[in-house]
């Protein structure tokens, strides 16, 4: 079994790598950004807890995070290891998830750090558009529809949702450094902390991480 944390501030590109590691390292990714909007979509009451605190760009708290992350590892596909894609963010959240994974016999196996600075968070974050019909996500700058406001897979219309505008993206990096500080300190004593430049190219940043897992669970990542 093995445990992967993969941490990083909004934009860092961790879905990115996320969804490139599994092709090589089948684990199931569990995005807690993907937990809550299927959480708000269902209308739960989870969801809509998170809701209010994802809109105005503020970390969800703690117990409501865990609460549904510890829901999805029980679930059977998980049982051999995850990838955990923005989860934990704060000290208290990987001290639950310990406890999580402990009542399963499980540890945190390695902790890679994706960093990138402000500056590049919010280029990357805020010309973000998504389509209402199919949920395709554009970029301004970076992958552009053909047609403004016209999603190229559906034809359905583009939308800036709130979490995506350029305020609430400044604040959400803000709230990302000071919050996890603590948590990258945290990791880096327990000595599971592996810490990658992601502002380098996406396949140079995919191969840090490769050699970062298999340095660290041997292998089994091969």
């Amino acid at each position: 079994m093995v445990d992967i944390v993969l941490l990083g501030a909004p934009g860092a590109g961790k879905g990115t790598q996320a969804e490139l590691l599994v092709q090589w390292f089948p684990l199931p990714r569990v995005s807690s950004g993907d937990l809550f909007r299927s959480a708000i979509a269902a209308g739960t009451g989870l969801g809509w807890q998170a809701k209010g605190y994802i809109d105005r760009g503020e970390l969800v708290p703690d117990e409501v995070t865990i609460n549904m992350v510890a829901e999805r590892l029980a679930q059977p596909d998980c049982a051999k290891g995850v990838i955990l894609d923005g989860f934990p963010r704060t000290v208290a959240q990987a001290e639950a998830l310990d406890r999580v994974l402990a009542k399963m016999k499980r540890r945190v196996d390695v902790v890679i750090y994706i960093h990138v600075s402000p500056e590049t968070l919010l280029r990357r974050l805020a010309g973000r558009w998504t389509c209402r019909q199919c949920g395709t996500v554009y970029h301004e700058a970076y992958s552009p529809e053909k047609v403004k406001g016209v999603c190229d897979v559906c034809g359905g219309k583009l939308y800036q949702r709130p979490d995506d505008t350029p305020e609430t993206q400044k604040r959400r990096i803000e709230v990302y450094f000071a919050q996890t500080a603590s948590l990258i300190e945290h990791y880096r004593e327990k000595r599971l902390l592996v810490e990658l430049d992601g502002e380098q190219d996406v396949a140079t940043v995919q191969q840090g991480l490769r050699k970062a897992i298999t340095a660290f669970v041997g292998t089994s990542a091969s």
